[in-house]
């Protein structure tokens, strides 16, 4: 009984405000007397989270897509691939552990799978750097990517970072210059990119591996060119209205695809895709297999990828 405590206080410790009622409802269950009792519960809970989840802002879905409990890169790759073998190095200078890399089976399918890993107990977010990659990380996220384009294999990207590295030793390796070869490079690369955005998509550290054919993004997932407390300070000189940034920018997935900015919003289990991995990597492997079920059927040619990025922003105006 003290564990179940202890875990119930660690969940809780690190919820977000909008979550507390859930979790308490979740935890008044698991000690439920009677099938009365726990229907009852049940009930108000279904509610709760169907009146929390309906009308969240998008500083709230900012929130839940920096969750401390929401699943990394590896947590999906564990459940989406068979046989992940990891590659090192840029060839160059050193490996960056912020960018992970390597060969994967899906469904038999040999794939190529780049992406960045914030990691989940406080050393080992140290060790990655919260997931900002160097200068380093994205050369071997390109190192792969031709690997790929070599082999004929379809390349599969994670994205999941507030930023590439920001320091100033990452500026002096050439982080601009390594960000700006990706984005050409990718293109230009003859094999298939599927790219999904996990949790934060932020700023060139994410769209260097993200300039994919399609593009899918988690629902409460963000993808922005920088945050909304960043931007606050530019605009209004005043971080405290970061809410009013987050909306302003239009980070919410359905936003984006209003936009034509991704291909598909990916639909997560309720209360979010921490509260339950196995069913929004499933939901992933869905969406993986659907692409690579769509590449057999035609060809991804690097034109239509260019024809895709080079459209996003144009528009047209209308006399008034």
């Amino acid at each position: 009984m003290a564990d179940q405590k202890d875990k119930g206080r660690g969940v809780l410790d690190q919820s977000l405000p909008f979550e507390r009622r859930l979790i308490e409802l979740e935890s008044h269950l698991e000690r439920a007397a009677s099938d009365q009792e726990r229907q009852e519960i049940e009930g108000e809970l279904e509610r709760e989270r169907e009146a929390v989840f309906a009308n969240l802002s998008p500083w709230q879905r900012v929130q839940l897509a920096r969750h401390a409990m929401r699943p990394r890169m590896l947590d999906y790759t564990a459940r989406v691939f068979d046989d992940f073998i990891e590659l090192h190095g840029d060839r160059l200078a050193m490996d960056d552990p912020a960018m992970v890399g390597g060969i994967a089976r899906f469904q038999g399918e040999t794939v190529m799978v780049v992406g960045q890993q914030k990691g989940v107990t406080t050393e080992d977010k140290v060790q990655r750097n919260f997931g900002m990659a160097h200068p380093e990380g994205y050369r071997k996220a390109l190192r792969l990517f031709r690997l790929a384009e070599r082999w004929g294999l379809p390349v599969i990207t994670f994205v999941d970072t507030p930023a590439a590295h920001p320091g100033i030793e990452a500026e002096a390796h050439g982080q601009g210059p390594a960000i700006a070869t990706n984005l050409l490079e990718m293109l230009k690369l003859r094999t298939p990119i599927f790219s999904v955005i996990l949790g934060e998509g932020g700023s060139g550290g994410a769209l260097g591996v993200a300039v994919g054919d399609w593009v899918a993004m988690f629902e409460h997932a963000i993808y922005v060119i920088c945050p909304p407390e960043r931007c606050a300070e530019i605009l209004w000189r005043d971080v405290e209205k970061k809410e009013m940034a987050a909306s302003a920018l239009r980070v919410t997935a359905e936003e984006l695809k209003e936009l034509g900015t991704i291909d598909k919003v990916l639909a997560e289990p309720a209360a979010g895709a921490h509260r339950d991995p196995e069913a929004a990597a499933q939901t992933l492997a869905e969406e993986i297999e659907f692409f690579l079920e769509e590449c057999k059927r035609e060809r991804w040619t690097p034109s239509q990828r260019q024809a895709k990025f080079q459209n996003m922003g144009i528009y047209q105006e209308t006399a008034g």
